[in-house]
């Protein structure tokens, strides 16, 4: 009986991530054509003491090959304690013969929430002056054509809403290694959900909506007491206005880059702050995704105590072991090899065996604990 519920979550396993795999090639990759620029776009950059990251993502803007006539950069202070603001305005006082024509302002936050970041981007998007709003990160890289590929995925495809990829970048240690292969794996079934046009899952250090859309759906109203999923949450809102409206850039053009934590600490933190948001999904296709990621690395787990006590043989847990981390290889495989980075596959059968432990340790510990964000500390 133990035997048959194991592999039962196994082949269920197999069927979902299998699904996105072959789903992740669904969605084509976006081919630019060298259009005459038409889009006018407000970036939003919500930040909090974040002066060590800001002088590289204000290098990466004024370095973007888009007119600097159609776009404008709206930086949102959220209480900083540290010289953020004063780094800012150096930067652009230094590279003022680059940035010029770029218009690039500084407001304050406006707490209306327990969300700073929801708070940061309202904020913001009030202000903006143009029709499209990207939202990205303080520790964020914004590649060249960044803005050309979304103002050609709008003009050729006339979308409201657009997820982008992002990935980590600086990965030298096991530890980072491990980060960004669990990173990408999230990024593979975000395309494989779009793909199977269930689309799921964004990241907000990448994302790109029309104002108006924003405002239709009425911002972030209704899910503001949850400090993170200022992109879940509105890509849900986007969906159910209209899903036909809503696509993925897929494109090496836009890839953004951020960076992985430091320390073993920032990073429960991090998968907490994530996991905070997972029981307020109104996606039941999410929330069954993630059901079945957790049951099939604690069966992982369970497994091996089973087969010691002869509850299950070592036949069946050889091939169940097997047939899951093979699955999960073609998946991160695919999107190792969209994002360019597939030498990190040869840290997979490590990060393997570690991952499920690390999996279902977060996902217990966040049904009891708060976590900590910016300095700040937040309740579920």
């Amino acid at each position: 009986m133990i035997s048959l519920f194991v592999i039962a979550i196994i082949v269920l396993y197999l069927f979902i991530i299998g699904l996105l795999s072959i789903a992740f090639d669904k969605v084509e990759d976006f081919k630019m054509q060298d259009l005459k620029p038409k889009t006018k776009f407000s970036i939003v950059v919500p930040f909090r003491n974040e002066a060590k990251n800001l002088p590289d993502l204000i290098h990466s803007i004024l370095k973007l090959n888009y007119p600097k006539s159609l776009f404008e950069v709206i930086f949102i202070d959220d209480e900083s304690v540290d010289n953020s603001v004063d780094i800012i305005n150096t930067c652009i006082s230094k590279n003022h013969g680059n940035s010029a024509d770029v218009d690039i302002s500084i407001i304050k936050n406006q707490r209306t929430s327990n969300s700073p970041k929801k708070d940061a981007i309202t904020a913001a998007i009030k202000q903006a002056k143009n029709e499209w709003i990207i939202t990205t990160d303080a520790d964020c890289l914004l590649p060249k054509f960044w803005l050309d590929a979304f103002d050609e995925c709008i003009q050729t495809q006339n979308l409201h809403c657009m997820v982008a990829p992002v990935t980590y970048s600086k990965n030298v240690s096991f530890f980072k290694r491990f980060q960004t292969l669990d990173f990408l794996s999230l990024q593979g079934a975000t395309i494989g959900g779009f793909g199977l046009n269930k689309p799921f899952m964004c990241n907000g250090a990448n994302f790109g909506y029309k104002k108006l859309e924003f405002e239709s759906v009425n911002g972030f109203e209704g899910n503001k007491t949850i400090a993170s999923g200022d992109d879940i949450f509105l890509l849900e809102k986007f969906l159910n206005l209209n899903a036909e409206k809503v696509g993925y850039l897929k494109s090496q053009k836009v890839i953004v880059k951020t960076k992985p934590v430091s320390t073993f600490s920032d990073l429960i933190q991090q998968r907490l702050r994530w996991a905070a948001k997972t029981s307020r999904y109104n996606n039941w296709f999410a929330k069954c995704i993630g059901l079945i990621v957790l049951l099939g690395n604690l069966t992982v787990i369970t497994i091996i105590p089973l087969t010691l006590f002869n509850l299950v043989s070592m036949r069946i847990t050889i091939a169940l072991i097997v047939i899951k981390f093979s699955i999960d290889f073609l998946l991160l495989f695919k999107t190792t090899r969209f994002f360019r980075q597939e030498t990190l596959l040869i840290t997979y059968l490590a990060v393997c065996f570690i991952y499920p432990f690390f999996s279902v340790y977060v996902a217990l510990l966040s049904f009891f604990k708060s976590y900590e964000w910016k300095d700040r500390t937040f309740k579920k």
